[in-house]
């Protein structure tokens, strides 16, 4: 059995498609406690037990070795009276905020420096193949003053990619060009676009890219991964014919566990609770058309205006903060006669947030739990839809907090945040795929 190393693990969205390729993950590593319960409560789920057939260790990589990889390696009880087979594979997603076209990039951010730091654990443990995960930012990123591996120096202003290959030439690797990839067109019900690097040992044979499963006229829809989970009864009758195959998947389960079974999630559906909205959010919510996002509603209500006649709460505070009576407030927003200080007292200031279409894949699933809301039902997503979307089996269980907010989102790693920031289990299936075939 091919047998791998997951570093910057998360969640486990990366292991999860690894293991249904067909890799026996001997040791993984993160750096939070929150991802470390969800992750290993998950493997003991699939029959991997820590000490006995994988390892977890939580640690900065910074302080992670080699040695202290095959040290816990040679330790595991399935190894004992036996050599300790060489490591087929390494993945890993180095934090890529550094990289991120999401916020403001910083070249001197320290966490760019991890990506050093995972090439120097590659050139420790040297495995026979290496993937490398990232955001479409790392492609354009800049270094200066970066020291590699080896003590190379490289001249202010390099890109990584450029850097990420010499680096791996210098320690013995051979690198296939940078590619990005679209989780979509591999069966993920999301447009996700993530940089895939494989690299290969040089006495190794080389890898390939996956071809695509699906083109963007095939991808699967919202509405194909989680019809079946809308609450209203009614509207889900209307919407929800008949469960996808990719629905059965996701309940029948796609992650086998040591014995090659997959988990049947048997009806329970795992991290489903929904935000109990105020009803003037809720009516906010339901103002949005499907694909419509704030500074889109906002300019439609001005230029064409908008019938809230069915929408008591808004209707209300509209009248407190205007001074007007019911009807003004209503035929002022009917006609568009509305100012933009009018919209924003209707909508508040925030353009970010997004109806998703029903009839399209979602798009990038986020950390936020409020950026989206659902093309079915005013609200936003529950942790299991967008699980959905990142194509997680049911039965994977997030624990934790189910988000949090201000200063703690530095240290803690809520479930939204486990499945936002996660590699898509089939994404990584796709790739991982590609790495068995050559082996």
């Amino acid at each position: 059995m091919p047998y791998a190393i997951d570093l910057f693990c998360g969640a486990g969205g990366m292991s999860e498609g690894l293991i249904q390729a067909g890799f026996h993950i001997l040791f993984s590593s993160d750096i939070n406690p929150d991802v470390q319960r969800t992750y290993m409560n998950r493997h003991e789920q699939l029959g991997l037990h820590q000490g006995v057939n994988t390892y977890f260790h939580r640690g900065d990589i910074r302080e992670l070795t080699g040695n202290l990889i095959n040290e816990k390696i040679g330790n595991l009880e399935i190894f004992r009276n036996r050599d300790v087979p060489e490591i087929d594979a390494v993945f890993g997603g180095p934090p890529c905020q550094g990289f991120s076209r999401a916020g403001r990039r910083d070249p001197n951010d320290p966490r760019n420096m991890l990506f050093r730091e995972y090439l120097r654990v590659i050139n420790e443990v040297r495995p026979r193949y290496v993937v490398l995960e990232n955001v479409t930012g790392f492609m354009d990123t800049r270094f200066y003053g970066f020291e590699g591996v080896t003590g190379h120096r490289y001249p202010d202003g390099e890109i990584v990619p450029n850097i990420l290959i010499n680096e791996f030439q210098l320690i013995g690797y051979h690198t296939l060009q940078p590619r990005i990839l679209n989780a979509a067109h591999y069966g993920v019900p999301q447009r996700r676009n993530r940089v895939i690097v494989m690299a290969y040992r040089n006495d190794m044979v080389p890898p390939v890219y996956p071809e695509p499963t699906h083109d963007d006229d095939t991808a699967l829809t919202i509405t194909d991964a989680i019809s079946d989970l809308i609450r209203n009864e009614n509207i889900r009758n209307q919407v929800h014919d008949t469960d996808t195959d990719f629905q059965i998947a996701s309940r029948e389960g796609r992650t086998p566990d040591v014995n090659g079974n997959t988990i049947d999630s048997n009806g329970i559906v795992y991290n489903n609770e929904i935000s109990a909205h105020q009803q003037i959010i809720a009516e906010r919510f339901a103002l949005f058309r499907e694909g419509e996002d704030g500074a889109g509603l906002k300019n439609r209500v001005m230029s064409e205006g908008i019938d809230i006649s069915n929408y008591p709460a808004l209707i209300n505070h509209c009248v407190n903060a205007m001074g007007l009576e019911q009807e003004q407030v209503i035929e002022l927003f009917r006609a568009g006669n509305v100012n933009r200080e009018n919209v924003d007292i209707l909508l508040t200031k925030k353009n970010i947030r997004t109806r998703l279409d029903r009839n399209k894949p979602s798009a990038t699933v986020m950390t936020i739990a409020d950026d989206y809301i659902s093309p079915f039902e005013p609200r936003t997503f529950s942790v299991r839809e967008l699980a959905r979307l990142q194509s997680f089996d049911d039965s994977f269980e997030f624990l934790g907090k189910r988000t949090t907010g201000g200063l703690r989102r530095r240290v803690e790693v809520p479930q939204y945040s486990q499945v936002g920031n996660a590699v898509p289990p089939l994404l990584a299936r796709a790739v991982a795929n590609e790495i068995m075939r050559v082996l």
